[in-house]
């Protein structure tokens, strides 16, 4: 084998490693669905606190995570509360969630998730806008009855 053929060799499998690398993140990356479902399942066990939500990378994409963090820290160095005041998953401060039903509709970089529920017997629906970002997928915005996240932080 010459060396003309040995490097073809190289560079084709080296193609092939990657391809194969990045088709294991895509298989191993949570879905859509599941990504919102994580949040919302454990609303339905009693005493559930909430989800995290500022540990914002975790959840928002990054204009809105960055928009929230900087929120929170203005609002600890003034010790006052933060613009967002309730969870912004369920749009309230208190919750006893019940009746869940989830529909996401993926397309290729973008979802739409549908939640609706009771809490405390008052039927709720919220909208979640999701974009998938390296690190899987993340809100973008919460349409609520309250209002809109993107809006509460003035973003577009």
């Amino acid at each position: 084998m010459d060396l003309k053929q040995s490097g073809r060799r190289f560079f084709v499998g080296a193609a092939l490693l990657v391809a194969f690398t990045a088709t294991q993140a895509a298989a191993q990356a949570p879905t859509a669905q599941a990504f919102v479902e994580g949040i919302y399942r454990p609303y339905l066990q009693q005493g559930f606190a909430g989800q995290p939500y500022e540990q914002t990378a975790r959840f928002f994409a990054p204009a809105l995570a960055q928009a929230m963090e900087r929120d929170f820290r203005e609002a600890k160095r003034r010790s006052e509360p933060p613009t967002l005041n309730g969870d912004p998953f369920v749009d309230a401060q208190d919750w006893e969630i019940a009746k869940l039903a989830i529909d996401v509709t993926t397309n290729a970089d973008t979802a739409t998730a549908r939640v609706s529920f009771q809490n405390a017997g008052a039927p709720k629906r919220v909208v979640l806008e999701l974009v998938r970002t390296p690190a899987g997928w993340r809100i973008a915005e919460i349409k609520a009855p309250s209002g809109s996240l993107k809006a509460l932080y003035r973003l577009k």
